[in-house]
């Protein structure tokens, strides 16, 4: 017999409509907030048992979830503390506050109280996106307590009747509604456990099987793990991927509560593809994967889990909110990244450099991103040669000042962005001694600049963007063996060669074991060109602007002075272009016809 009627004391009618289009983004949320309650419900008899006042057998505490689909409903049910009917009237029908318009604009953006949801019932009302009607069937754990049950149809009106229950707990049955019967499909409701209920604290059961791990490794002491336990965490996360290089497990108690795995994949040049693998928990219910705003956006690279019931959620849990906390669990993980890293170089140096490969990108990223993570990282980021050689900062400086120290004080780090093709110009460096750093990541362009401000009288040129003698200008000097009226001479060959206004002539006094003729894109050109094709904001335009490079003939090449001494115009410039070609050809300018036309010279060339 019905007992009561009454109406949810919400001063509005319209709560309904907006938890169904405006607070919850994505219906599915309804199963991740009934368990979630029906999480907290079982937890709570737990602790009351643990403290004695509850002195009755706990037995099976599975959360249970069944699909009725002849009668179109989906049950949670759980064995928890249960309601009496006061307690259903306190809790269930009375969602207080002035009005909902006024409710959302003073909670969805402030995040002011961290169980929002549990606080007003929302988790509870989330039934309604989906149901027709909800009847909530309880037996409180109180001694003499009367099972009830509680019906609404998802208008304001509500009623509660007595009913048979013999065990202690709570039943939440949905009738499905028309629009959402695809919460009737068994694969579609083991998706969304999935999804959100995988590590919840109190095993559920789904389809005669448990679907969750209530023990996952975040929830353990370090001391109690072994590094077969995070790696078979790390293939139940991503089953598909690499094992990862390495792990940090996150537990702070003090000042905020933060407890997690993250893992460092082999990153290697991939930025786009590693993004978005960490998933935010809070007491273990997943929440989402857009963590920006509690990790820094280089520790996005990572993989894994973080859980804190600390970090501010907007009434529908869809959002993080910033305030003080998110940006000291923020801070704290940056600074757990930098030890760990720090630990790792000084432990063991050569296995920290054969990983360095794959995570060189993460570290250079967040040098590049964040300034306290620079300052850190100057004792374990490693610069890494042509030749294979991992340095730090500070013992490339002392490597290669003796003989990369220009002649006005300054040093200069020479690079290569293709260490195969840009081989000739690497070579021409060694020929002088010098250090050629291998500079070939996504992400160089603007880890180059932000060395050229931090690092001191230093300035970094990449190896083909000047002859070898004005990469490095010293006060040395190499006389010419021509006149000047020779070098016009030549000058006029090349420029008549050429034929283009975007390459400049000049006839310098080089080393005659240099090539004939170098042509090199100026090092300020060739890096707003670098930083425009990585995105570089202001550089945008310099990616369509014509090339402008320098030509270098060397006046003290053997080939010059045959051309100077060939009596024909037409052997003069066939020499030069040849020579052209060949400067072409090692900076991969030489393509189609005029490819074809150098191959057919140098055989007959050859030939002759």
């Amino acid at each position: 017999m019905v007992e009561e009627k009454g109406t949810i004391s919400i001063n509005t009618e319209n709560i309904f409509p907006i938890i169904k289009k405006f607070l919850y983004s994505d219906h599915e949320i309804f199963l991740r907030e009934l368990v979630s309650n029906a999480v907290d419900a079982t937890q709570k008899i737990k602790r009351l048992a643990a403290i004695g006042e509850y002195k009755e057998e706990l037995g099976d505490l599975k959360i249970k979830i069944s699909i009725n689909e002849k009668l179109k409903t989906l049950t949670v049910s759980d064995s928890g503390i249960g309601m009496t009917a006061d307690e259903i009237k306190k809790y269930i029908n009375q969602i207080a506050f002035s009005g909902a318009t006024e409710f959302l604009e003073k909670y969805k953006d402030k995040g002011e109280e961290n169980q929002i949801i549990g606080n007003f019932g929302l988790g509870f009302y989330s039934s309604f996106m989906v149901a027709d009607k909800v009847d909530l069937i309880t037996k409180s754990y109180q001694e003499g307590s009367e099972s009830v049950q509680w019906t609404c149809d998802g208008s304001t009106e509500f009623e509660i009747t007595s009913t048979v229950k013999k065990q202690r707990g709570t039943d939440v049955v949905l009738y499905i509604n028309e629009d959402s019967e695809e919460f009737l499909d068994k694969a579609r409701i083991q998706g969304i456990l999935d999804k959100y209920c995988k590590f919840l604290p109190v095993e559920v059961e789904f389809d005669e099987k448990v679907v969750n791990n209530p023990n996952p490794i975040w929830t353990k002491s370090p001391s109690e793990l072994k590094d077969e336990d995070y790696l078979a965490f790390y293939k139940e996360l991503y089953p598909f991927s690499e094992d990862p290089l390495f792990w940090i497990h996150l537990n702070v108690d003090y000042p905020f509560n933060l407890t997690g795995v993250l893992y460092f994949p082999k990153i290697k040049n991939d930025l786009e593809l590693n993004r978005n693998k960490i998933q935010l928990y809070s007491r273990q219910v997943f929440i989402t994967d857009e963590v920006k705003d509690v990790v820094p956006e280089f520790l996005m690279l990572l993989h894994g889990i973080i859980d804190s019931p600390d970090i501010p959620l907007n009434v529908s849990r869809s959002y993080l909110q910033s305030d003080s906390n998110v940006k000291k669990i923020n801070a704290h993980i940056t600074k757990k990244v930098a030890d760990k890293l720090n630990e790792l170089f000084k432990k063991d140096r050569k296995a920290y450099e054969e990983k360095f490969d794959n995570i060189g990108l993460f570290v250079k990223y967040g040098m590049i991103s964040e300034d306290k993570f620079y300052d850190k990282a100057q004792k374990f980021a490693l610069f890494k040669n042509t030749e294979g050689e991992y340095t730090t900062f500070d013992e490339y400086r002392e490597k290669v000042t003796p003989n990369q120290t220009d002649k006005d004080g300054n040093l200069v780090y020479l690079y290569t962005t293709d260490a195969g093709k840009q081989d000739a110009f690497i070579q021409s460096a060694k020929k002088r001694s010098y250090d050629v750093l291998l500079l070939d990541g996504p992400i160089d362009s603007h880890f180059i600049n932000m060395l050229e401000q931090k690092l001191e009288k230093t300035s970094l040129k990449r190896v083909d963007a000047d002859t070898v003698d004005k990469l490095v200008e010293k006060d040395e000097k190499i006389d010419s063996v021509l006149s000047d009226k020779e070098k016009d001479t030549v000058k006029a060959v090349y420029e008549k060669v050429l034929n283009s206004k975007n390459m400049t002539v000049s006839v310098e006094s080089l080393s005659p074991d240099e090539m004939p003729v170098t042509i090199t894109l100026p090092e300020f050109m060739r890096r707003m060109k670098d930083m425009a094709a990585t995105g570089g904001g202001g550089f945008a335009m310099m990616g369509q602007m014509p090339d402008q490079y320098s030509v270098a003939v060397n006046a003290n090449h053997a080939l010059t002075k045959k051309i100077l001494d060939e009596s024909g115009e037409d052997a003069k410039e066939q020499l030069a272009k040849q020579a052209v070609d060949l400067a072409k050809l090692s900076q991969n300018m030489l393509t189609g016809s005029d490819l074809t036309s150098f191959i057919q010279r140098s055989l007959n060339i050859a030939s002759q």
